[in-house]
């Protein structure tokens, strides 16, 4: 797994860190070096210039630069904080078989450097103090640079994960919007064979009928053009919704339209839902291209409340007009027990079906919850 890329305060904290340790072990050093044995200082503080320009190689080249580094920091202590960083970095590729040999390095570098390099090597008594103070960085900068790169993997198994379940997701919801569509193409392709059947009908009438009269002729004529004249406005329905395949064109009960509205609601009424009904518009009143995306407003809606809030009072609003549209709210009372703070159920790909919809029918949909209750509304267009 590659290892996320690192911010600008990342590069500085690192490089704050860096430096403080080097500091922290070279300073005590550097005045022997200077007093007595110059050279080593200079020669010091060359590595430890070189490690960390090559500290920032650590991620392409990390097994190269934590061995060169912590061999150097052996007899350069300026080097200790870049040696410290590469195995740090190291470790969180979490391979024992790096880690392990660059820590024996590291441990080894440290004790040659305690053994024959330290000016003050003649106090015995230390010696193992120090190599235990040794052991223990070693083990503290592995031990978290393991952690950090498992916790690392987890972030980037839960990023994978979600990006899955969201790629899912938006899988289903394009699947039920492109089921839609071919359901409104199946509708629209049995309305429109109707509208032209009664075209071709009155137009054959007209030409092979030659004892009509006047009347008879203008009423036919009438006839024909008030059906072509709906057939041309449901093709513009039905125009850009897509099929799935050649088995889209198989005939289907046509959709019902609001006329049955009253049936569908006395259905939910018997199936034992308490459902208030008012608002200024008769079913009857709504004309059949909005009608048909106005019933099946009506069915999932009251679907969705049987589902989510069963035993619960409903209520079905239909207001509007030919000015202002066909206005249409379910509401349900949220069920006793929840939390008005509670989210509402997931909403199932039947809503998002209507959504698109009531998209292609010019409307919106919209779907909220307040105080006490949810609630779903819907806006359609009157069709003239």
């Amino acid at each position: 797994m590659p290892a996320p890329p690192i911010s600008r305060w990342g590069h500085a904290w690192r490089i704050a860190l860096v430096l403080s340790i080097s500091l922290v072990a070279w300073v005590p050093l550097a005045e022997y070096q200077w007093d007595r044995v110059r050279w080593w200082f200079w020669l010091d503080l060359a590595v430890g210039v070189l490690s960390f320009v090559a500290v920032f190689w650590r991620r392409r080249f990390p097994v190269a630069v934590a061995l060169t580094t912590n061999v150097a920091a052996g007899f350069c202590l300026s080097a200790g904080g870049p040696a410290t960083l590469a195995l740090f970095s190291l470790s969180t590729r979490r391979r024992w078989r790096e880690i392990l040999p660059v820590s024996a390095v590291s441990f080894v570098s440290g004790a040659c450097f305690i053994l024959f390099a330290d000016p003050n090597a003649d106090r015995r008594e230390l010696i193992l103090v120090d190599l235990a103070l040794i052991t223990t960085i070693i083990a503290i900068t592995v031990g978290w640079g393991m952690y950090v790169g498992s916790r690392r993997e987890l972030l980037a198994t839960l990023r994978d994960r979600a990006e899955t379940a969201e790629s899912e997701q938006a899988a289903r919801v394009a699947q039920a919007r492109i089921a839609e569509r071919a359901r409104i193409a199946r509708e629209m392709h049995d309305v429109l064979a109707h509208r032209i059947s009664i075209v071709t009908m009155h137009a054959g009438a007209l030409s092979y009928r030659d004892d009509l009269s006047a009347e008879e002729v203008r009423t036919t004529a009438a006839t024909i053009e008030q059906s072509s004249r709906l057939a041309l406005v449901e093709l513009r329905e039905v125009l850009g919704v897509l099929r799935e395949g050649a088995g889209d064109a198989e005939p289907e009960p046509p959709q019902p339209t609001a006329a049955a509205i009253p049936d569908l609601i006395q259905r939910f009424r018997d199936a034992g839902m308490n459902l208030a009904v008012t608002g200024s518009v008769h079913p009857v009143d709504i004309p059949a291209p909005t009608g048909r995306t106005a019933y099946r407003v009506v069915q999932e809606g009251l679907t969705n409340a049987a589902r989510h809030a069963p035993r619960t009072r409903v209520e079905l609003t239909m207001s509007g007009g030919p000015e202002t549209g066909l206005a249409i709210e379910v509401t349900n009372r949220i069920p006793a027990g929840t939390r008005a703070s509670d989210p509402p159920p997931a909403s199932g790909l039947g809503l998002i079906g209507l959504t698109e919809r009531a998209a292609l029918a010019g409307g919106s949909l919209e779907r909220t919850t307040t105080a006490d209750r949810h609630v779903l509304r819907v806006w359609l267009p009157w069709a003239p």
